[in-house]
């Protein structure tokens, strides 16, 4: 069991860089986590601020916007579910369940979760002593028999622990885990024991799709565990030299709003439009990016496109889109569907028409916002025969996928003018698949 601490320090990895440097100090305040740069990293010549407007340089203690426990851009180096789930495994066993009701402290799960988290941040309860918490390696069938316990609610072995748990800073909820092979570091997810279809197969579909699309989605291959798949999700966020590996930083999309989980119902596509303009390196690009991805998601019915499944790279002066690292079809069950995030004023409907009312605010004429989605349904018509043989999808999965998830006919309601010709070739592309 682990005590409570109070504080903890924020180490770092400045652009380019090998080894971290102290950055800050993450403080209790009753029931909030203020944050204040240390003296050292503030005369450093390549101090930068954490983030542009929550953490802007300064000597002043910092606390967090608004309702919020903890500046958001620290807040993106805790574990979400599936990391939560697996230190409640490690630090109270068979009493799992019990924990997620008391939860734990958001402190607790900064500091027991691993060091080779997603982005640029690690914590550490030394300021002068950096002590990475790193597992083993460990097999891809090490790693499935772990996460499977894990599912179940099962203990984990010391062994499979030390495997598995310092993989606990990536985010989402299902089964996943961080390995490094043959150079090169992933991010790997797992079956889990609710699967209704082979959701990992599916989203290799997606992703390898919006690639041939022309968007900038991180490389994903398959592999087999234990007779089950597995989606490995190349990692961007790392670079490999000759000193060893640099990180980047990184801020969620929920950051750059300046919100939290209890308040991601007011993300929207429309805001971060808006945030692209004002704080983005080459805001045009990154808008036509955005809108790529707003409507494939639409497409292959990805709607979980919350604010946690948007991020930035951060170079201490401007941000710059990530590639898109999750994009999955979600099952539907009716005919409508809604995204995560709202897309214009408060309409989220899962509807290509309600993207192109919005086109403006991502910089596209109309010609140039059908023409992206005309080039998405011809990637898919080319390329979903040898992508669906190169996932090894099932019959019975790829009609799920064929009959409810891509080019589902409500995202073509609505549309009129010349958006009209969208819903014909759809119409042919369904009989074709």
């Amino acid at each position: 069991m682990t005590s409570k601490a109070d504080q903890c320090f924020v180490w770092l990895w400045l652009p380019g860089e090998t080894e971290p440097v102290v950055a800050g100090n993450l403080v209790r305040d009753k029931s909030r986590f203020v944050f204040v740069y240390g003296k050292s990293y503030l005369a450093r010549k390549n101090a930068i601020a954490l983030n542009l407007r929550e953490l802007p340089l300064g000597t002043e203690v910092i606390e967090p916007i608004d309702a919020m426990t903890m500046p958001s851009s620290i807040r993106d180096g805790s574990p979400d579910a599936w990391g939560r789930r697996v230190i409640i495994n490690r630090l109270y066993g068979k009493q799992g369940a019990a924990a997620y009701n008391q939860d734990l402290d958001e402190l607790t799960y900064l500091m027991e979760s691993g060091s080779d988290r997603i982005g640029a941040l690690d914590f550490q309860a030394s300021a002068t002593e950096f002590s990475p918490r790193n597992a083993r390696s460990a097999t891809l069938d090490e790693l499935m028999q772990a996460a499977e316990l894990v599912d179940k609610g099962v203990p984990l072995p010391v062994d499979l622990d030390q495997a598995l748990n310092h993989g606990t800073s990536i985010g989402g909820a299902r089964p996943k885990a961080l390995i490094e092979s043959n150079g090169h570091k992933y991010v790997a997810k797992f079956s889990a024991s609710n699967d209704q279809i082979n959701v990992v197969k599916s989203e290799f579909i997606a992703m390898r799709l919006a690639t041939l699309a022309g968007m900038n989605v991180a490389p994903v291959r398959m592999e087999r565990a234990l007779g089950k798949d597995v989606l490995l999700i190349e990692r961007f966020d790392r670079t490999a030299t000759e000193k060893g590996w640099t990180r980047k930083i990184m801020a969620s999309a929920l950051t750059l709003f300046g919100l939290d989980e209890m308040l991601a119902r007011y993300c929207s596509y429309e805001q971060l439009t808006d945030i692209i303009r004002a704080d983005f390196t080459d805001p045009k690009a990154d808008l036509k990016e955005l809108f790529s991805r707003l409507t494939f998601n639409i497409l292959c019915s990805n709607t979980d496109d919350h604010g946690r499944n948007h991020a930035a790279f951060f170079d201490g002066k401007a941000y710059q889109l990530t590639p898109a690292y999750d994009i999955c079809p979600q099952m539907r069950s009716g005919t409508e569907a809604t995204q995560a995030m709202l897309i214009l004023g408060n309409n989220n409907q899962s509807r290509l028409s309600v993207c192109l009312a919005a086109r403006e605010k991502f910089l596209l004429e109309e010609a140039q916002a059908l023409e992206i989605i005309e080039q998405q349904l011809e990637a898919i018509t080319n390329y979903w025969p040898s992508v669906c043989a190169e996932s090894g999808i099932n019959e019975i999965d790829l009609q799920v996928l064929k009959s409810r998830q891509i080019l589902n006919p409500y995202a073509f309601e609505g549309l009129s003018g010349n958006a009209e010709r969208l819903t014909n070739q759809a119409e042919r592309i369904r009989r074709s698949l």
